[in-house]
């Protein structure tokens, strides 16, 4: 069985469902890091419209992390909207606690990134977070941010 992870955002509760089947570590490390209010309080930094929301990152800047490194779990799943996956550098194996929710299809990202979960209520929400700016790589000036995040 897997577990559900409810964001709450400013509009609203965001459910994601946990695929520890296919990425059992990187669930695990989520897990992990909701359970110990990690994410509380941390904003969306980079969305780029039509493409993603990111986040999970302690500095509010795309730079930091929680210090674990997790190695890359790739698999045949499709990143479509609302697809949760784990953002990094160029090294493969560098997913950290930041990660991204697909706003469109982003099959492009699929077997090159760790996808982790799917919203499964409250897309809509999702949708409602504040947009980056589209010549900075969607930095976002004064960004929406996580409200809680926790177990269901």
């Amino acid at each position: 069985m897997t577990d559900k992870i409810k964001l709450t955002l400013r509009d609203g509760d965001v459910v994601i469902q946990t695929l520890p089947e296919i990425a059992p570590k990187h669930v695990a490390r989520i897990t992990e890091l909701v359970k110990s209010g990690f994410y509380n309080g941390l904003t969306f930094h980079r969305v780029i419209a039509g493409f993603m929301a990111q986040t999970g990152c302690p500095n509010g800047d795309g730079r930091g992390g929680s210090g674990v490194k997790i190695p890359a779990e790739f698999s045949g799943e499709n990143f479509s909207r609302g697809a949760v996956g784990m953002a990094r550098t160029v090294d493969v194996n560098s997913a950290d606690s930041q990660f991204f929710i697909c706003l469109a299809d982003c099959s492009f990202l699929n077997g090159k990134y760790t996808l982790w979960g799917r919203v499964i209520s409250g897309m809509e929400y999702v949708d409602k977070i504040k947009l980056g700016d589209d010549m900075n790589n969607g930095h976002v000036d004064n960004p929406d941010k996580i409200i809680k995040m926790e177990m269901m």
